[in-house]
């Protein structure tokens, strides 16, 4: 029977009407689902205009051009009133620009919005941490940890700025702990590990500080260094008796910022150090040109001067110290120093008695060795 069938000419006919409809239905059903992917791609793809000025705001605010972006952002605004992103993009500009009470707005605008968002509550934090208002930068910056650990975020940026926090409390255990656990996120995150020479400088454990201060710069962009990791490296080297070291870097912070009269005075203390004594006079008289004032310059000029063996000169340096700090403990006993080259025992032992009821140690000791 089956047999029959198969060469029954009507079954082949009606078999191969249905097989061509189906084919034509599956051809028009194809195109029907590929039409409504294609429509579901557009609107996927498409780029509404608040989001391309919000894009073109984002690029100003990496290229630092913070300013500019501000209208941007306010013309997306008008576009999209209740644009979130766009009034975070706005307080992140303005709080660049230090503009700290406008951002302020911004962020409860956002908040409002959109409240407990993780971007808007760290920038909250970190306009409260610069504007100097620790206690709300705190309860900020603790809420924003506590979103960040509830949605498994990945931002270094909240350990920084909780670091710095901890710093300004002098929770120095703390604060280290903190931007470890940053650096392990982004091991090259050069202000958290310039952070950790800081608080290791302020703990003076030097050595560290400069291990930690190499390796930030190491990661610091080539033409746009922060100078200042420089400068703290420099102080480091100072107190650890590498003062060829401290002179290299104070050359680098000098060149870039060349009229500071702190860096100038403390070039000159390493070169006294290293017996560069018209070197170290060289900066103390421009560092005397800014601040004439400062007994300091006079007190360091003065020693230099007597290291060259110019006595004359450097007693009216450190007399002139003197005259402006007369409890200056530390210029008696250089004064006496001089003194006590140039033969004058007598004025030297008056010098180091002075400073000896002064408080100075190193007086005491010297006066038993020489003036006994």
């Amino acid at each position: 029977m089956y047999k029959d069938r198969q060469f029954n000419p009507f079954f082949s006919i009606d078999l191969l009407v249905v097989l061509s409809s189906y084919k034509w239905l599956g051809i028009v059903f194809i195109w029907f689902l590929s039409q409504s992917a294609l429509a579901q791609e557009v609107v996927h793809d498409t780029i509404y205009p608040h989001q391309v000025l919000l894009n073109k705001a984002v690029k100003l605010i990496d290229s630092a051009k913070y300013k500019e972006a501000i209208p941007i952002l306010k013309k997306a605004l008008k576009l999209k009133p209740d644009y979130w992103e766009a009034l975070n993009k706005m307080a992140f500009a303005k709080i660049k620009l230090c503009d700290y009470k406008e951002a302020t707005k911004e962020l409860e605008k956002s908040e409002k919005i959109i409240p407990l968002n993780y971007e808007t509550v760290k920038l909250k934090g970190i306009n409260s941490y610069l504007s100097g208002n620790f206690r709300e930068a705190k309860v900020m910056l603790d809420t924003a940890m506590y979103i960040y650990l509830e949605e498994k975020l990945d931002d270094p940026e909240i350990f920084y700025y909780r670091a710095l926090l901890m710093f300004k409390g002098k929770s120095f255990k703390s604060a280290l702990e903190t931007c470890e656990a940053g650096v392990d996120l982004k091991p090259n995150y050069v202000e958290l590990i310039s952070l950790k020479g800081e608080i290791r400088f302020f703990q003076k454990d030097y050595n560290y500080a400069i291990k930690e201060l190499t390796e930030a710069i190491k990661y610091m962009p080539v033409l746009s260094p922060d100078y200042n990791v420089y400068k703290l490296r420099a102080k480091s080297r100072f107190e650890v008796g590498d003062y060829k070291g401290a002179v290299a870097d104070w050359n680098v912070y000098i060149e870039a910022v060349p009229k500071e009269e702190e860096s100038l005075v403390s070039r000159a203390a390493a070169k006294i150090n290293m017996n560069d004594n018209s070197g170290a006079v060289g900066d103390l008289d421009e560092a005397i040109k800014l601040n004439g004032n400062n007994p300091v310059s006079y007190c360091y000029r003065g020693v230099a001067k007597g290291g060259n063996k110019q006595y004359v000169e450097a007693l009216k340096d450190i007399d002139h110290a003197i005259k402006l700090k007369f409890d200056y403990a530390t210029a008696y006993v250089n004064r006496a120093a001089i003194k006590m080259a140039s033969k004058d025992k007598r004025g030297a032992c008056a010098d180091l008695e002075k400073a000896d009821g002064l408080g100075s140690e190193m007086a005491m000791k010297m006066y038993e060795k020489y003036c006994k």
